[in-house]
């Protein structure tokens, strides 16, 4: 045998162990009283196409507030192999992603060129920015009341949901800064043309997007344990199916990054 067949083998391996950890840590988390509410989201975790459990969070959002048109919208799909709608797309959702990288969008075109051709799928290679994201919701013909928004930019995330008014989601997910613990109200200053160096100066504290959705009457209903992404339900839908209070102190998660390298199955394509 090589080494380098052997070196395969040990890494795989390796890998193997890492995920059996991760899985021990999830269920480790779980085991915590906080997230013995009923209510609580984090026990939906799933990841099919998601970073980490977002796609079940979604899921129970809906099976508990029901789809209406089943239309989404995501800012910064990245590549189409691991995001918050691809999976919603499998499931006979239609919907927008907007993506301004040349090499995502060259893959997106070509690995999604069929719901694009089938008209599931509105595409639109473009920077989202505050100044624009309302005209790129009504190029691609959206309903006001669409079902899911997602925004995943990485730094201007705030901003852009701040200018989001001719349009009312009933569901947003939003990417948080959670390196700002609970009651830090804290925004990075706008910059349409800034993209994340890697840094933390990115993005908003999870205080701040709750007090920014109380302005546009949204509920902080959950997030991800990963400590990544924020999901925010209208109000007018919230009524007792969720944990409350809707705050910043009852639903943050630190940022447990490490959770991002949890696999499931076969590799994403």
């Amino acid at each position: 045998m090589s080494w380098r067949i052997r070196q395969k083998e040990i890494h795989q391996y390796l890998d193997q162990l890492c995920q059996l950890e991760l899985d021990r840590t999830i269920d480790r988390l779980l085991s915590a009283p906080r997230y013995q509410d009923p209510k609580k989201l984090n026990r939906y975790e799933h990841k099919v196409f998601s970073q980490t459990g977002e796609d079940g969070i979604i899921a129970e959002i809906f099976h508990r507030i029901g789809a209406t048109n089943r239309v989404f919208a995501e800012c910064a799909p990245g590549d189409g192999t691991e995001n918050n709608t691809r999976y919603l797309l499998t499931q006979g959702w239609t919907g927008l992603w907007v993506e301004a990288d040349p090499k995502h969008a060259q893959a997106i075109s070509r690995n999604f060129a069929k719901p694009i051709k089938d008209g599931k799928l509105h595409f639109q290679r473009e920077r989202v920015t505050a100044q624009n994201i309302e005209t790129l919701l009504e190029r691609a013909s959206l309903p006001a009341d669409f079902d899911l928004l997602s925004i995943d930019l990485d730094r201007n995330d705030y901003w852009v949901w701040q200018s989001v008014q001719r349009y009312r989601p009933r569901v947003v997910a939003i990417e948080y800064n959670a390196i700002f613990p609970p009651g830090c109200e804290w925004v990075v200053d706008y910059d349409p043309q800034a993209s994340w160096d890697g840094n933390s100066n990115c993005g908003a504290s999870l205080t701040a997007l709750e007090l920014l959705g109380a302005k546009k009457r949204y509920k902080l209903a959950a997030c991800s344990l990963s400590g990544v992404n924020a999901f925010f339900v209208r109000e007018d839908l919230v009524g007792d199916l969720f944990s409350s209070p809707f705050t910043a102190q009852n639903h943050y998660e630190p940022p447990r990054y490490y959770l991002t390298a949890r696999k499931g199955g076969h590799p994403r394509r």
